[in-house]
This record gives C-alpha cells, structure tokens and sequence, in this order.
C-alpha cells in the first residue's frame, strides 16, 4: 500500500495516492458484486430467497451501497477532482485530498457511535453462551396456521405438530432482543430471558448468532466511518451465519441446498454449538476491529470519555422479517 505522511488536512496523516485507493475500490466492488450476484439475479427475476434475501430484507444496506468503497476513518484520498467521494455525505476536500469530515461525522452520528461502542465493548467481555440450539426459529413458529407461518412457501421437515413438540420439549433461553420480538404470543412465555431494547446492552453476549449477523448492521450504519473491507468482513460472516440459522430452522430448504441440521437431535445439538462456536470466535474479531475503528475516533475527536459513555437513545433495529 502506498500511504505518503501529511502533517495536515482531512487524511489526519496518512494519504492514498489515486492509483491506490483506486485499486483498492475496485477489488472492493468485484468482491461484493461476486457475493450478491445471485441475489441481484433473483431479484430482477421476481424470485424470493428464504436465506439470502434477509441480508438485504432484514439488513437496511442495498448491494449498491455495500459497493460503494470507503477507506474509513483518517485517511485521505489524493487526487480529488477524480474522486466520487468529493461530492458524498460527511466528507470535505481540503486542496487535493478528500476524506471523511470527523466533526461533521461527529455532531449527526455521535449517539449511534457511543450506542455501538458501548454495546460491542460489553458483548465482547462477556463468555459466549452455546445452549440455545437454534431454537428462536422454531419459537417464530410455535402453534401458527400455515399460513402464518413466516416462510410459509417451504414446509416445515417435522410438520405443525412436531414443530410444535420441539418448542414445548426443550428449554429456550434466546437472549437476544431482534430475534424474541419475532416470536409468537404462545412462545414468549417460555423463553427463560425477558431480552428488551433497553437492556440490549446488558443482555448481548458473543454466542449468540443474531450478535454476530448484526455486526453486519453496526458497522454499515457507521459508514463511511467504518472502512467498506470491514463493512464486507461482517457482510460475509452474517451471510455464513444465516446459512447455520436456516439449516438449523424447522424448514426443509434443501431443495436450496442447505442440509438441516436436526437440532431435536443430541448429534445435532453437538454439531450446532460447534458450528456456533466457530462463528464466535470470528465475531469477536470482527468486534475488536469495530471497535478499534471506534476507539480511534475518540481518540481523533479528544471525545474518549463520550465514546465510551454508553448508549444515548435506542437505535432502529432491522426492519424487515426475520
């Protein structure tokens, strides 16, 4: 990478010379048009895809804006006249170097960046919890009429009934609050956690898949703070995440592909939490780097005390069904 040092201007001292970030933003933009070429095709084509349309259904990011490249937080972009960046949101120009404008970043965005860093800090310091088995999925479903059912145009492998008698033979403890609000009436109640949004923070831990799929969610809320190479780290690891929640689900998707994983089962129990513990441990590198995004904007801002405060207000959760 060529970086050439700058005592001043909006690179805050590190710059790209054009031919850099140049390369950098096409790989970026073939990397993501590589991951959501299928979904663009089923989209044009009208098609529904239980899986994968939930990173962009549930997920408020389009493949257009994950293909737009960003270099994050302190680095500036030489060769100004040429670059798009110049005319986006949150970035100024000083002579011939663009790059992201921290104060302005600050003054609309500061209480999600306090809210995110507060809620990563806490997730990433607690041990992991690898006894829930998937079973949020079959809470989305307990006791509903076919045709209530979320995903209603693939059947459910066991039946009504023996979706049911999952649900009512096993302990569910889903702590996190996204995936409890989509559960049915009759299942809330046998939830042995009462997850809320007001105690998001408290209440997240790193095993839970649905904190590792909403890393995807923190950082692009966070753009253009947070690097696009990052932004797609989490994009790829909620992608991978999905497919272990939806073969784990009580839907037969295998005319898709995806092989259940028989969670009733004390094999699949087995084969679950390992898988579940493998996506942890990524998560939480992820984690670090947001977080290091985050505390490196402190740091520039002379704002660490804020940045770490906590959260000031709740911020919107995914707006589409899960």
């Amino acid at each position: 990478m060529q970086e050439q040092a700058t005592a001043h201007g909006p690179g805050e001292g590190r710059v790209l010379d054009e031919s850099e970030w140049r390369r950098r933003a096409e790989a970026h933009a073939a990397r993501v048009d590589a991951a959501t070429s299928a979904h663009r095709a089923r989209r044009a084509d009208g098609r529904r895809h239980p899986v994968e349309d939930f990173l962009f259904t549930y997920y408020s990011f389009g493949p257009a804006q994950l293909r737009r490249w960003h270099p994050g937080a302190g680095v500036g972009l030489r060769g100004a006249d040429g670059s798009p960046h110049r005319e986006w949101r949150f970035y100024r120009r000083v002579g011939d170097v663009v790059a992201l404008d921290l104060e302005e970043f600050e003054a609309v965005r500061g209480g999600t960046v306090r809210f995110v860093r507060a809620l990563l800090d806490a997730t990433a310091s607690r041990p992991g919890r690898f006894g829930c088995f998937g079973l949020h999925e079959w809470a989305m479903v307990y006791r509903q009429s076919p045709d209530d059912v979320r995903h209603a145009d693939w059947p459910l492998r066991l039946g009504a009934a023996g979706t049911d008698a999952v649900v009512e033979s096993h302990r569910i403890a889903c702590s996190h609050f996204d995936a409890h609000r989509f559960f049915t009436p009759e299942a809330v109640p046998r939830n042995t956690l009462s997850p809320s949004r007001s105690r998001q923070v408290q209440d997240e831990q790193p095993g839970c898949l649905h904190a590792g799929m909403d890393l995807y969610k923190w950082a692009h809320k966070l753009v253009p703070l947070v690097p696009s190479e990052l932004v797609l780290d989490c994009f790829e690891l909620a992608r991978d995440i999905r497919g272990l929640d939806m073969r784990a689900a009580p839907y037969d998707l295998r005319e898709l592909g995806y092989e259940p994983l028989p969670i009733e089962t004390a094999e699949g129990k087995v084969r679950y939490a390992a898988e579940q513990r493998g996506f942890a441990e990524r998560g939480q590198r992820l984690r670090r780097r947001l977080l290091d995004v985050l505390d490196g904007v402190a740091v520039a801002t002379d704002d660490g005390a804020s940045a770490a405060a906590g959260p000031t207000g709740a911020v919107e959760a995914g707006r589409g069904a899960r």
